[in-house]
């Protein structure tokens, strides 16, 4: 009914599948699936957006895609995909030492992985979690290491969410809500 597989292009790339750590846990443990290094608050550009709007200087931004482009946060990628019954979403949370022992933090708070997310086309459903740094050094990953959790929770709807037209999924991350 839910379980986590590898992408096929990661297949060989010896990942482990999320697993509690203690009995009573109830978040999957991820791991990244690469070394990656989120930039420190210093180096950041998602800060040095804040920075440029906070003081309202906007020299050197072209326009306003420059400026998106800096908020953007580093996207950490698992090479793990969820599968979940009808009615259940993967719910994806930092670890409670992020913040604490890395400055690092995921600036949505929490992922929404949707089941139709599973096997979409265009990454296979590959999971990311999302950070920014707000310490003075740059934080390295390292392929295998705890970066977050995911938690299988069940979703109920709204009355009449049967009457409203809804699309299929065709796209991968963020893909949800697009016009």
């Amino acid at each position: 009914m839910r379980g986590f597989e590898i992408v096929s292009a990661k297949a060989s790339d010896g990942l482990n599948l999320p697993q509690r750590s203690t009995q009573s846990a109830a978040g999957y443990d991820f791991e990244a699936s690469e070394d990656i290094v989120i930039p420190s608050a210093a180096s950041n550009q998602f800060f040095k957006g804040l920075s440029i709007l906070s003081l309202g200087k906007l020299k050197g931004v072209r326009d306003n895609a420059d400026l998106q482009n800096m908020l953007k946060p580093v996207l950490v990628p698992t090479g793990i995909k969820a599968y979940m019954a009808e009615g259940e979403y993967l719910q994806l949370v930092s670890r409670s030492s992020g913040p604490i022992k890395k400055r690092i933090m995921m600036p949505n708070a929490v992922g929404i992985v949707d089941a139709d997310y599973y096997n979409n086309p265009s990454n296979e459903g590959e999971i990311f979690f999302q950070f920014i740094n707000f310490g003075l050094k740059d934080v390295h990953i390292k392929k295998g290491e705890r970066i977050g959790q995911g938690i299988f929770l069940p979703y109920l709807l709204a009355d009449g969410d049967e009457n409203t037209t809804k699309s299929s999924r065709q796209g991968g991350f963020g893909s949800t809500g697009q016009n």
